[in-house]
């Protein structure tokens, strides 16, 4: 299969590693040259420096050829844009964009891109933790892997206001103790 990926970022250089790791014939195209030092020193795909909204990048970069486009830059426009640009002057069988406004979104798949919104699976998998715990999101949300640090709670944390409260309670349930001094014109004293 052969991959375009535009935009070397953390995710960019993520699927263009692990697509080239399972043998796909990668290009990816970033406007930064050292953006591509984000991928793996094995990586055997092509790099591309340009903007992946030019016509004439995409062409070098191979899109007549592509079997799927992946846009992940960080701008919803640029990613619209370059998919566009693949699926109708092009002709790229697949393409998918990185967006991260949902109505965008949805107005991009209504043009024939496929769309990959992380504010959604996002703000799913917290829904999901938070009413489910880590462990229910299939690893979307890490569990934490070790105990927290012990001492004291970070003031003003729920923690400390709890260990508050525990205190004072403690201290009220406590009887004050008497202390006798000598001469203090009490029987027995010295």
């Amino acid at each position: 299969m052969r991959v375009i990926i535009i935009g070397c970022g953390r995710v960019g250089a993520r699927v263009a590693s692990a697509l080239d790791e399972r043998g796909e014939n990668v290009t990816v195209i970033d406007h930064n040259a050292r953006a591509f030092s984000r991928l793996p020193q094995g990586f055997k795909g092509e790099t591309v420096r340009g903007n992946g909204t030019d016509e004439d990048v995409m062409r070098s970069a191979g899109a007549e050829q592509a079997d799927i486009v992946m846009a992940l830059t960080e701008g919803d426009n640029r990613n619209a844009l370059a998919a566009q640009l693949a699926k109708h002057r092009f002709g790229v069988p697949r393409v998918i964009a990185k967006i991260n406004d949902p109505l965008r979104g949805e107005a991009y798949r209504a043009l024939g891109l496929e769309t990959i919104c992380r504010t959604i699976i996002l703000g799913d998998a917290l829904v999901v933790a938070a009413l489910e715990g880590a462990e229910a999101t299939d690893g979307d949300v890490e569990p934490p892997t070790a105990q927290p640090i012990r001492g004291a709670p970070p003031p003003g944390s729920l923690a400390d206001d709890q260990a508050r409260a525990e205190i004072e309670a403690a201290e009220a349930r406590t009887p004050e103790a008497t202390v006798m001094q000598p001469g203090d014109g009490r029987e027995g004293a010295l």
